[in-house]
């Protein structure tokens, strides 16, 4: 295949995203893996012969990229399915308080209008927050518009478990182990066993806000989607914020993330740390055999979590395990193999996450698990608004807050690998 195919394959996957046709970049994506796979062949035979083709590499890499660009493109829409299919239209909510709620809400938003709104909180049983200057809480139908465009552009969201709550903490007890049990003969003594050891685990609510701003004319614009507005405008923001605080967060004023945790190779695993294991090499993966160490994530993680762990990376350690191969010559990354489903590595499923960091020395560069299990986002239900029209004339602002929070949960649950000899 042509250089200019390459370049064909990263233009669709931007025009295909767009027109969210998921067969279409299915279609793509298969046949430029496909190409992918023949000139890395290729090249491979090359330096075999001692030839190192910088064209050649080249050209190997544009069309890793392009798949990379179509892959993400194919995981984008799929996300957006699966928010539709999760949150619905959002639209349909017949109790009679809830909509005169949100038409009392659409003319605030509009005129600024309060129309008793904040006694039709309680009337429709909006209102869970006590800070009565805070805003008024959105209409149902708004705030899952918010939550669906903010479930398909962050990472972790769509892996993790969301709950959502009323209070400003969340406490659970986890049980850690210590239950003991024993054979007895019929008459032999029952000494007393060990009870559970339970740890206490708690998360508390941090305030995530967006600042969007729009003219009166466009207010007044009675065409003018109010819910889809807002959701477009602040969940880019939101999801932003919290993909970065999933990560990294180090729980001050945000999430505590993923990778604030401390860390300790696996055959010192403790609860309260994730256990680790290294790539082979001190800045990248070993360059023999690669996938030994990724074999060896693999079966850190515990049976019961492997059933339904996934791989989580940013889209340039994806390009990097893409070459990756098996003792038979077949590559470990395989593209999706139907609409709706993501491509896989070692036969797990991959999620890509640009938060994560790139494979260098000492980095953490991959994790591997039951995210479900393993990480729990909290959201304090109710989206508030306080509309602000003197700050910005002749733009009207709207101070929108979300309460959320997160941490890991289940310490066993996941495991990451560390760039590390």
């Amino acid at each position: 295949m042509k250089m200019q195919t390459a370049r064909k394959f990263r233009g669709i996957a931007s025009v295909r995203a767009d027109a969210a046709d998921a067969n279409s970049i299915l279609a793509n994506l298969q046949q430029a893996f496909a190409t992918f796979k023949a000139e890395n062949e290729e090249r491979l035979k090359e330096v075999k012969k001692g030839f190192d083709d910088v064209v050649k590499a080249e050209k190997v890499e544009r069309i890793n990229t392009a798949v990379t660009d179509l892959q993400s493109a194919l995981d984008q829409t799929n996300a957006q399915l699966a928010a539709l299919k999760l949150n619905g239209t959002g639209g349909n909510d017949n109790d009679p308080a809830r909509a005169e709620h949100a038409q009392a809400f659409n003319q605030f938003f509009r005129k600024g209008a309060e129309a008793n709104l904040r006694d039709l909180e309680v009337k429709a049983k909006l209102t869970t927050q006590s800070d009565p200057d805070g805003g008024y809480v959105v209409p149902t139908q708004m705030e899952s518009a918010i939550d669906r465009v903010l479930g398909t552009m962050s990472t972790m969201r769509s892996l993790a478990t969301v709950r959502p709550i009323g209070a400003a903490t969340y406490k659970k007890l986890v049980n850690v182990g210590g239950a003991t049990s024993g054979w007895v003969g019929e008459n032999s003594g029952r000494p007393e066993t060990e009870t559970p050891r339970l740890i206490g685990l708690e998360f508390g609510m941090k305030e995530l806000y967006a600042q969007p701003g729009a003219t009166q004319t466009m207010l007044d614009d009675s065409g003018m989607n109010i819910e889809q507005w807002l959701a477009d405008e602040v969940s880019v923001e939101f999801a932003e914020q919290e993909g970065a605080a999933h990560i990294s967060g180090n729980g001050v004023n945000e999430p505590r993330g993923l990778l604030s945790y401390d860390m300790v190779a696996d055959a010192s695993y403790a609860w309260g740390k994730l256990g680790f294991v290294v790539s082979g090499h001190a800045s990248a993966f070993a360059a023999s055999n690669p996938s030994d160490a990724f074999l060896d994530l693999i079966y850190a993680l515990k049976r019961g979590y492997r059933q339904n762990a996934s791989w989580l990376m940013n889209d340039a350690t994806v390009g990097k395990i893409r070459k990756f191969k098996d003792g038979q010559g077949n590559y470990l990354w395989q593209p999706s193999a139907l609409a709706g489903e993501p491509a896989s590595f070692m036969g797990y499923p991959v999620a890509d996450d640009d938060n994560m960091p790139d494979v260098a020395a000492n980095a953490f560069p991959i994790a591997f698990g039951d995210f479900k299990r393993g990480y729990l986002i909290l959201d304090r239900i109710g989206v508030r608004v306080l509309r602000d029209p003197f700050t910005s004339k002749p733009n009207i602002l709207f101070y929108t807050t979300k309460r959320t929070g997160g941490g890991v949960q289940n310490f066993e649950a996941m495991k990451l690998m560390k760039i590390s000899t």
